[in-house]
C-alpha cells in the first residue's frame, strides 16, 4: 500500500525559488515602505523624503502625519507641481490596509513622474504604533496597540 502525502495548503502552490523570491521582495521594497521606517526618518531629520496624505480635507483634519503634505488624490493632476519638487521621492498613505487610495495616489504621482512609495498600513497603522497625529485641534498621540507595535520601544526590530 502507497501513502501519498500531500501538501499543506501553504505549499500547495510551491514556493518560488530563491532567485525569483530575491527579485520579488527587492521589487516590493522600492514600492512599499512601512510606518515605523518613516517615523524613524522624520524622528531622526534623515527624511530624504516627503510625506503626502492623499485622503480628503475632513480625514486629513481629523488626524494626519505631522510634516505631511496634504494633496487629495483627485488634486495630483492640478496641484502636484506646486506642492511637490519633482526630485524629492514621495511617501504616500491613505487610511489604512482596507483602502486603496494611497495606491491610487501612488499611481498618480507617478504617471506625473515622481517617485513614490505607498506607506504600509496608512495612517490606521500610524496610530497603532503609537505615533503622534496632528489634527485640527493640535497633536495627539494615542498609547500603541501592543498586537502591532512593541510597547515601550523604539522600534519593532525588522
Amino acid at each position: 500500500m502507497t501513502h501519498s502525502i500531500q501538501s499543506s495548503p501553504v505549499l500547495r502552490t510551491p514556493a518560488a525559488s530563491a532567485e525569483a523570491a530575491a527579485a520579488y521582495f527587492a521589487a516590493r521594497l522600492a514600492f512599499h515602505t512601512d510606518a515605523s521606517d518613516v517615523h524613524t526618518a522624520l524622528e531622526s531629520a534623515r527624511a530624504d523624503f516627503v510625506v503626502v496624505d492623499s485622503r480628503a480635507r475632513r480625514a486629513w483634519d481629523q488626524g494626519h502625519i505631522p510634516g505631511a503634505v496634504h494633496l487629495p488624490t483627485a488634486e495630483i493632476p492640478r496641484l502636484a507641481g506646486e506642492l511637490l519638487d519633482p526630485a524629492v521621492p514621495v511617501v504616500v498613505y491613505c487610511w489604512g490596509p482596507g483602502c486603496d487610495g494611497a495606491t491610487k495616489a501612488a499611481y498618480a504621482l507617478a504617471s506625473a513622474g515622481y517617485q513614490v512609495k505607498e506607506m504600509l498600513g496608512g495612517v490606521e497603522y500610524w496610530v497603532r504604533e503609537g505615533f503622534a497625529v496632528q489634527t485640527a485641534d493640535g497633536r495627539e498621540q494615542l498609547p500603541a496597540d501592543r498586537l502591532t507595535a512593541p510597547v515601550g520601544a523604539d522600534d519593532c526590530g525588522c
